[in-house]
């Protein structure tokens, strides 16, 4: 299969990164705990700009941003591989451990409502798969931070999440 990704600098990218066989391995917290040390460490190495994120057991999605240096190929590439590695330190394993399905899932934002749609998506995400019946209740989630920021009205009722315009 050949894919194609297209690169602009700028760009926010919705990426969507499944565990190998969907296996549920996100439910042991040392490994979000690991995961989200590797996102800071990758940060450091290929800056970007996280806007919403979310980690469920077999999979996780994250909305960001690179500079201008990076690309959001590199920084997968280099969060996948170096997760890897600490997840096989951490298990003691010296031969070979394929954790992550091989190819990820990304669209690139095109308008301001694209962003709100994946920002909500994200969010939701644990609602629709029927972890939670609201995202507030889902720890491993950007969630709070937006709810923080005012962006989400007091909705109770999280089965179909508002589609309306942010900041209204």
């Amino acid at each position: 299969m050949n894919i194609r990704r297209y690169y602009q600098s700028d760009q926010i990218v919705f990426i969507t990164q499944t565990v190998e066989n969907r296996l549920p391995l996100f439910t042991h917290p040392e490994y979000v705990s690991l995961l989200k040390q590797v996102w800071r460490k990758t940060k450091e190495r290929y800056p970007f700009t996280m806007l919403a994120y979310v980690i469920l057991p077999d999979h996780f999605h994250l909305l960001i941003q690179p500079n201008e240096k990076n690309n959001f190929s590199q920084i997968l590439h280099s969060m996948k591989m170096s997760f890897t590695l600490s997840h096989k330190r951490l298990l003691k394993v010296d031969t070979p451990l394929k954790f992550w399905q091989k190819r990820f899932w990304d669209h690139i934002i095109r308008s301001e409502m694209d962003l709100e749609n994946h920002i909500l998506y994200t969010h939701f995400n644990p609602v629709k798969h029927g972890y939670v019946q609201d995202p507030n209740d889902w720890e491993n989630s950007s969630f709070h931070e937006w709810q923080q920021r005012d962006v989400y009205s007091l909705q109770t009722d999280w089965s179909e999440p508002e589609q309306t315009s942010w900041g209204e």
